[in-house]
């Protein structure tokens, strides 16, 4: 069942309501999530990379959410779910906290324009997963994390503002996308991430990163002062 381009409201959430195939288990709100930083790939011919595959329902929604030309690759440590591809939807069984297969996985799969991260959901996996596969993400391509309510969990390795959850690493790339600013250049300097990432966006459990150009910022005027004019900051 494909869902058409025309439907009148959120075509994810159109699917999950009437969904024809295999078990879908999602937090409602993720739905208007994903259609508002995905959308402008449907009809494209994506490359889109799960990682975790559970039952293979959201590798068949991605399928029809985005057309027959995308490709859909779930990842998944359970070697059983290699019996889930068909054509369109691969399956590659790994473990997500190796950082040696996600390198490998990067290299097999090519440019990523879609990575979704709803697998293990501990901190060392969500970590290592962003940090391997940043760059074997397109220029203009998304990573989108979920579940990073377990940032709060510490049987995953989190707790509030603990050193090592994915939240505080998400909260460090705030401070790398605004590495321009710095006035301390030595121990604070732009980098691949700061120019190579439009915009990070937090929403309740949910972390999406859109890449795209980031030159330095410029500040332009335009008008005349209203008054003598201070010493710019």
């Amino acid at each position: 069942m494909s869902i058409d381009a025309a439907t009148p409201t959120n075509p994810l959430q159109h699917y999950f309501d009437n969904n024809p195939g295999r078990l879908l288990v999602k937090w409602r709100h993720y739905l208007d999530i994903y259609h508002r930083h995905f959308e402008r790939f449907r009809g494209r011919s994506p490359t889109v990379v799960e990682v975790g595959v559970y039952h293979g329902g959201s590798l068949e929604m991605w399928k029809s959410y985005f057309g027959d030309g995308a490709r859909i690759v779930g990842v998944d440590v359970n070697p059983r779910l290699r019996d889930l591809g068909v054509p369109g939807i691969e399956i590659i069984v790994g473990d997500q906290g190796d950082r040696a297969f996600l390198a490998r996985l990067a290299a097999q799969v090519g440019p990523i324009d879609i990575l979704i991260d709803d697998g293990g959901h501990t901190m060392p996996q969500q970590i290592a997963t962003v940090e391997t596969l940043y760059g074997a993400v397109a220029p203009e391509g998304v990573i989108l994390v979920e579940d990073t309510h377990t940032s709060y969990w510490r049987e995953y390795g989190g707790g509030l503002r603990a050193n090592f959850s994915f939240m505080q690493f998400a909260k460090h790339l705030v401070d790398e996308l605004n590495a321009y600013h710095s006035r301390d250049p030595q121990s604070f300097a732009p980098g691949p991430f700061t120019q190579g990432t439009r915009s990070i966006h937090f929403y309740d459990s949910i972390v999406v990163i859109e890449k795209g150009p980031h030159p330095r910022p410029e500040e332009i005027r335009s008008g005349a002062p209203s008054f003598p004019m201070e010493t710019p900051m």
